[in-house]
C-alpha cells in the first residue's frame, strides 16, 4: 500500500537541515551533510555512541566514538534523551553492519557539531510503531502519537488521496468552491451544532450537517460542476467510524442524469484504485435496494464474498415447531466448510447473535455432512427431507452449515446481514487487498415512522422522485423510487447522492408529503424554492464521506487514525479538553445566562 513506501525528500534544505533524515544513501559517502530531527533511541557503548536520528521523512543513524570525535561532543551527546531535538553537521559514511529493514540503513553520518534545539521530557508512551501507550493516553497526547510511524502514514495516505481527488475532479472540469460555515438551523437530519450569535440576541446559527442547498443554488447561478473537500458537523452518538466534525467531498453536477453521475464517479474510484493500489476495477455492479436487504441484509453489501441469504418460510414453517411459526420471516446462508465447526464454536455464534446489538433469540444450525446426510440443532420436528430443502434453498453444499434466524421481517434480514460480516471477518474472507464496489439505487423516496401521520425522507428532502413514478405521488407515495444512488466498497458506504428536484411546484409537493405547512417550508426553504423560479437548471451530485473512504483504500474501517485530531467516543478532545463551559461574562454577552 501506498502508506507502506519509503518517502524521500532529498532536496528538502533550511537553515538547519542539507537533507532529510530519510535520503541518505550509499551515493551520498563522503558528503558533508546537516541533519536535524528527533532522537528516537540511543545505544551508548561506552567507546561508541549511536543516535538513531528521525523527521518525518525516515530514520538515519548517527555514530560518535572516541577516535574521531573530540571528547566534549561526546559528553555532550551523552546528556541526550528520547524526543531530544537537534542538529547535527558531520559527513557520510559506510555502514559496517548495514540495516535492510530502512532505506538509508546503508550508511550513517559520523557527527562533527551537534546542537540541542531543544530537550525533551521522556515520553509517556513508547512513540514506536508497537506502542504501550492506550486509546485515552494517546488521545490525550496526540501530537505526541503522530510522531509514530502508524499514525504519520496514515496522514500523509489521507493527504495522497486528496490530492488525486482534486486532480481528477479539475480534470472533469469541477471547479472548487467554498460555501459557508454559519448558517440556518433546519428540521431535517441529524442533531445540529448550534452557535448563538452575539449581534443577535437569541438567535443561533447551525453548522453544516452538508452544503446541501448551497451546492444546488450554485447549480442555479450556472456553475455547472462544483466540488468541495469540506467540514460538515452532526451532534450524533459516536462510535468507530463516525465523528461530530467529519469531512466529505461534496459535488454537484447540471445538465446530467443519473447515469452521467455514475459514470464520473466510477472514474473517480478508478482512478484514486489504479494510483495508490495499480488496480482498477472494470465492474461496477448496480444492485437495487430491495435486492440488497434481501440477498445480503444490508443497503451496503460487501460482495467479496458469497453466504446470500435465503427465505426459508416454505420449508421452514408447519412443521409443528412453534417458534419457526409464530415468526414473519426465517432465513438462513450456508457458510462454505462450516460443517467442521465444533459445537463450542457453535455455541459461540448463538451468544453472539443473542447480544444486545444483534438482538436474536437465538439461532438454528444445519450441518450438511460429507455422507450426504443431515444433523440439526431442531432434528426433532424435521425430516431429512425437510433439511435437503433447506440445503436446497441456501445453495448448501457438503461439508457446510446453514445458520438460521427468524423473527420480524425487516429485523431478521438486518440480523442475518451483520452475522454473515462476522463470521466471514472470522474466516479471512473480508481481505483489505481486494476492492469490489457497486452502486445501491431505487431506494424508497420515503419511510414512514410509526406513530406519525406523515413520511420522513429517505435520503433528504432536495431528493427527486424517479420520473416514471411521479404520477403515483397522489395515490401511492410510498411506493415511489427515489432518483438517488449510493456507492458501497467492501461492505462501506463511502457515497450517496441523488438527482434533485429542481421545480418548486416538485418541490413545494414533496414538502407536503414530509408535514411541511406552506408557512414552515417557506420558512426554513423558501430562499431555494424561490431560486428555483429564476431558471433552475436539472442537477444531481452525490457526496463521498472522505474520512472513511480514505480508511478503506487503507485497507481499515475505523477513521480515528486518518483524522489528525479526532474527538473520543464521548465527542470530547480530550487533548485541549473541549467542549468546555464558558465564563459569565461570555455568557452574559452572548445572551445565555439567566437573568433571574
Amino acid at each position: 500500500m501506498l502508506s507502506q513506501k519509503p518517502l524521500i525528500f532529498a532536496q528538502i534544505t533550511s537553515m538547519h537541515r542539507s537533507h532529510t533524515c530519510g535520503a541518505l544513501r550509499q551515493s551520498d559517502v563522503n558528503k558533508d551533510v546537516q541533519l536535524a530531527g528527533w532522537v528516537q533511541r540511543i545505544r551508548d557503548k561506552g567507546f561508541v555512541l549511536w543516535i538513531d536520528l528521525r523527521d518525518r521523512y525516515g530514520v538515519t543513524q548517527l555514530v560518535l566514538d572516541e577516535e574521531r570525535c573530540d571528547a566534549a561532543l561526546i559528553s555532550k551527546a551523552k546528556t541526550l534523551g528520547r524526543e531530544f531535538v537537534v542538529q547535527v553537521n558531520g559527513y557520510v559514511i559506510e555502514r559496517e553492519a548495514k540495516n535492510s529493514a530502512i532505506p538509508t540503513g546503508d550508511v550513517e553520518v559520523l557527527v562533527k557539531e551537534l546542537t540541542i534545539l531543544n530537550p525533551a521530557e521522556v515520553p509517556p508512551f513508547t512513540l514506536k510503531d508497537e506502542t504501550d501507550g492506550g486509546d485515552d493516553l494517546r488521545m490525550k497526547y496526540r501530537y505526541l502519537d503522530i510522531r509514530r510511524n502508524t499514525i504519520k502514514d496514515k496522514l500523509l495516505f489521507r493527504n495522497k488521496v486528496a490530492q488525486v481527488i482534486r486532480n481528477y475532479l479539475s480534470s472533469q472540469d469541477f471547479a472548487e468552491i467554498e460555501t459557508p460555515y454559519l448558517i440556518k438551523s433546519t428540521p431535517e437530519g441529524a442533531r445540529d451544532f448550534v452557535v448563538p450569535s452575539r449581534m443577535n440576541p437569541g438567535q443561533f446559527y447551525a453548522l453544516p450537517q452538508s452544503p446541501q442547498t448551497f451546492k444546488q443554488l450554485l447549480m442555479v447561478g450556472g456553475m455547472d460542476r462544483y466540488y468541495q473537500i469540506v467540514k460538515c458537523f452532526r451532534d450524533e452518538d459516536l462510535r468507530a467510524d463516525r465523528q461530530p466534525e467529519f469531512t466529505q467531498i461534496d459535488c454537484e453536477m447540471s445538465f446530467v442524469e443519473q447515469d452521467d453521475i455514475l459514470a464520473v464517479f466510477e472514474g473517480l474510484l478508478q482512478q484514486l484504485l489504479q494510483d495508490i493500489h495499480g488496480i482498477k476495477p472494470t465492474t461496477f455492479p448496480r444492485l437495487s435496494y430491495a435486492d440488497a436487504i434481501a440477498t445480503y441484509g444490508s443497503d451496503k453489501p460487501d460482495i467479496r464474498f458469497g453466504m446470500h441469504l435465503a427465505g426459508l418460510n416454505e420449508v421452514a414453517q408447519s412443521k409443528g415447531f412453534q417458534v419457526f411459526d409464530r415468526q414473519e420471516w426465517i432465513g438462513g446462508f450456508a457458510v462454505e466448510g462450516g460443517a467442521a465447526m465444533s459445537r463450542k464454536e457453535i455455541d459461540s455464534w448463538i451468544d453472539w447473535v443473542k447480544r444486545p446489538q444483534i438482538g436474536a433469540k437465538g439461532m438454528v444450525w444445519v450441518k450438511c455432512n460429507e455422507d450426504g446426510s443431515y444433523k440439526s440443532s431442531v432434528d426433532k420436528f424435521y425430516s431429512q427431507e425437510d433439511l435437503a430443502a433447506w440445503a436446497s434453498a441456501c445453495h448448501a453444499k457438503k461439508g457446510d452449515i446453514i445458520l438460521v434466524l427468524s423473527g420480524g421481517k425487516a429485523q431478521t434480514h438486518t440480523q442475518l446481514g451483520e452475522l454473515r460480516l462476522a463470521v466471514a471477518e472470522k474466516m479471512g474472507l473480508r481481505d483489505p487487498k481486494v476492492f469490489a464496489p457497486l452502486w445501491v439505487v431505487d431506494f424508497p423516496l420515503f419511510e414512514q415512522v410509526e406513530g406519525e401521520d406523515h413520511f420522513h425522507a429517505m435520503h433528504h428532502p432536495f431528493t427527486a422522485p424517479k420520473p416514471a413514478q411521479i404520477v403515483q405521488l397522489d395515490s401511492s407515495p410510498s411506493s415511489v423510487f427515489a432518483n438517488a444512488y449510493d456507492l458501497v466498497l467492501n461492505g462501506n458506504e463511502i457515497g450517496g447522492g441523488s438527482i434533485r428536484i429542481h421545480n418548486r411546484k416538485m418541490q413545494e409537493k414533496i414538502f407536503s408529503l414530509l408535514g411541511f405547512s406552506k408557512q414552515e417550508a417557506q420558512a426554513q426553504f423558501g430562499f431555494l424554492m424561490d431560486a428555483f423560479r429564476y431558471g433552475a437548471p436539472p442537477h444531481g451530485g452525490i457526496a463521498l464521506g472522505f474520512d472513511r473512504l480514505v480508511a478503506v483504500l487503507d485497507g481499515q474501517e475505523s477513521i480515528r487514525d486518518y483524522i489528525a485530531f479526532p474527538k473520543n467516543n464521548s465527542g470530547r478532545d480530550v487533548m485541549i479538553d473541549a467542549p468546555a463551559p464558558l465564563d459569565d461574562d461570555q455568557l452574559d454577552e452572548l445572551s445565555l445566562q439567566s437573568k433571574t
